[in-house]
């Protein structure tokens, strides 16, 4: 299955905290100098190279005196805005040496909650890499909050993968991949070479959160894996401090944990609806509706929802759950308050049930929706 990750012709790389930096919080000079060599090389190689880079706020400890990164955000922003500069003069610096032109990218939640700006997202970065730029990405971590914040460059990296149709997403980490359960406190612990199906069970052995320079555990790596499987983009998580480890996995190395993507990628409005638009509640489905939608293509119709939970309008994203795994996404015809009324009923009742003239006879439709299992 790795023979497909030599073939990646779009690669997005995301480098965290915790590979940029050392334990006092100052840059890896040396790290940062081999991560852009090897990506220039892929560059020269004829393949469009997207850098998710963390670092900001570590960047910005030293010059501020800091010893550890900022519990308050107005610290931490104010760090993000002195190592922000620091981080890209440095990969402009670097990249010049091998004859590569930078852009920089500062993205917020909105940038893809809003399908108008996801497109003019995607139509930009296409156009930097047509432009033969490499497109440098961060979070835009001085100006965002709490309700705008995407979270980890994780989640990040998987959405630009996602939103550009990448091959390949490499994720470079301070650990060597997924492993069957915590390394550090179980020497049984064996890595995972490859994950051709992200289960309940896989969340479960991801454990908790990683050092304390960085934002992502192992967890918000899977969450990564599920955004781009379902995007029908390969994902390995490597050990950022190994020897080449961006050049061994393009080359098909079997380096970390490869994510074996889904044969069918959805177009461009089903994955903004999965994996942009923010989700608003969840719908929960009994086992006929579950079949129904995973093995038939069916709409999400009203008889088949045992549960509503969260509050949400017509319009809306919401997971669609069975038995405890979320095996779906879509945008709904109705709102919680009309859902709970409805559920479990026939699709030719929902007009008495609502008083009302006219309804739609899918909670979801298919084209509204998009199926994870």
């Amino acid at each position: 299955m790795r023979e497909a990750l030599q073939q990646a012709k779009r690669i997005v790389v995301k480098v965290g905290t915790s590979t940029l930096t050392h334990e006092n919080g100052r840059l890896n000079i040396l790290r940062i100098e081999s991560l852009v060599k090897q990506l220039a090389d892929l560059a020269n190689q004829g393949k469009e190279v997207i850098l998710v880079s963390s670092g900001a706020v570590g960047a910005g400890l030293a010059p501020l005196g800091l010893k550890e990164k900022p519990k308050d955000i107005a610290t931490k922003q104010a760090a993000a805005a002195v190592g922000q500069g620091i981080l890209l003069h440095m990969y402009e610096k670097l990249f010049g040496e091998y004859g590569h032109t930078v852009g920089q990218v500062l993205l917020t939640r909105e940038d893809s909650t809003k399908r108008s700006r996801y497109v003019n997202l995607r139509n930009t970065l296409l156009s930097l890499l047509t432009l033969g730029v490499i497109p440098i990405i961060n979070e835009n971590d001085v100006v965002a909050v709490d309700e705008l914040k995407i979270g980890d460059n994780d989640t990040l990296s998987a959405s630009v993968a996602s939103i550009i149709e990448a091959d390949m997403l490499i994720i470079l980490s301070d650990i060597e991949g997924l492993y069957t359960s915590n390394p550090q406190t179980d020497p049984t612990a064996t890595l995972i070479e490859e994950v051709d199906q992200i289960t309940p069970h896989i969340y479960e052995i991801s454990g908790g959160a990683g050092s304390s320079r960085g934002t992502g555990g192992m967890y918000t790596k899977i969450e990564a894996a599920n955004i781009a499987v379902n995007s029908g983009v390969h994902m390995v998580i490597a050990l950022g401090a190994a020897p080449l480890v961006i050049s061994r996995v393009a080359s098909g190395e079997k380096v970390g944990t490869h994510f074996v993507p889904r044969t069918t990628k959805p177009h461009m409005k089903k994955r903004w609806m999965a994996f942009g638009s923010r989700l608003q509640g969840t719908i929960i489905v009994d086992e006929g509706c579950a079949h129904a939608l995973m093995t038939q293509g069916s709409s999400l119709l009203a008889v088949g929802i045992t549960a509503v939970e969260g509050e949400f309008d017509e319009g809306e994203t919401v997971s669609i759950v069975f038995e405890g795994e979320e095996i779906g996404r879509g945008m709904v015809n109705y709102s919680s308050y009309d859902l709970d009324r409805i559920k479990g009923n026939s699709s030719r009742d929902i007009a008495e049930l609502l008083q009302i003239g006219s309804t739609y006879e899918e909670v979801i439709h298919r084209d509204n929706l998009v199926m994870l299992r």
